[in-house]
């Protein structure tokens, strides 16, 4: 049984070193009306006080359904908060054009939360702020996060909270039932969801990421993994399932990593 008590204070003493070590004056946070931003922006709150958390609700007016931004002002306005709406549909269009490409396909949608990227570091750097991140555990090992996009951030206050207990968090939270019950959207185009979109539900999801975990698969490349009926045993997941997520992680490793430097000291010095 999780002690969420225990762990919303380290989350919060978190957020407040990580921000004092910065000599930041607080945060920006992106709500979207999802269950995620929800979770940090309260804890944001909690952590630093009100005022020093300034959250943008950023719609996409073809894409974003009203019930998101209904969610997220009236969040906002619960923990009394700071936000502002930036409708990034203007922003999106432009870019497009510039680029010459129409709005279809996986580059097209990225460009959304690189917009919203944009947004938030504005904001932070005009008001010495760091931008607070809401990607989960789940997300971040499947790399199912746009890179300098969602992924773009300062610091991740649930980032090693798997999705489904984020769910848990979010209920000692207290979050708005009707953000709790939402089916997880990165909202990147109409009717898109998480799971659809990776072909696995987040609770099978992770019960493979924790078997692999338990075997500290996730500490090494996994090029050579041979124990994919083992996660599989311990998952109770079918070996295709399994398959499908050592891909996907495989495949995202770069997300997670700064980018590769050759070093050529020894050469410019000799």
């Amino acid at each position: 049984m999780t002690d969420w008590e225990k762990v919303i204070e380290a989350i919060l003493d978190f957020i407040r070193d990580v921000v004092s070590r910065a000599e930041a004056e607080g945060v920006v946070v992106g709500v979207s009306g999802g269950i995620d931003s929800a979770c940090v922006a309260k804890l944001c709150t909690l952590a630093l006080g009100k005022e020093r958390v300034l959250a943008l609700v950023m719609p996409e007016k073809e894409v974003t359904p009203e019930e998101d931004v209904e969610d997220a002002l009236n969040l906002c306005r619960e923990l009394g908060i700071e936000h502002r709406v930036i409708e990034i549909s203007p922003a999106v269009s432009a870019i497009y054009g510039i680029l010459g490409c129409d709005a279809e396909g996986i580059p097209a949608a990225n460009v959304k939360p690189r917009v919203r990227m944009i947004c938030l570091y504005y904001h932070a750097n005009a008001m010495n702020r760091l931008v607070a991140g809401t990607g989960n555990k789940s997300e971040l090992l499947a790399g199912y996060f746009t890179k300098y996009g969602d992924g773009g951030v300062d610091f991740l206050p649930i980032g090693d909270l798997y999705k489904t207990e984020v769910f848990e968090l979010a209920e000692y939270l207290e979050i708005p039932e009707r953000i709790r019950k939402k089916r997880p959207s990165a909202r990147l185009w109409s009717g898109q969801t998480d799971e659809e979109e990776m072909g696995i539900s987040y609770e099978k999801l992770d019960s493979i990421l924790k078997a692999m975990e338990k075997l500290n698969l996730l500490e090494f490349e996994l090029d050579d993994v041979t124990n994919v009926d083992e996660i599989a045993e311990i998952s109770s997941s079918s070996r295709k399932e399994v398959e499908l997520v050592l891909n996907m992680v495989k495949k995202s490793t770069h997300k997670r990593n700064m980018p590769p430097l050759l070093k050529l000291r020894n050469m410019l010095n000799g």
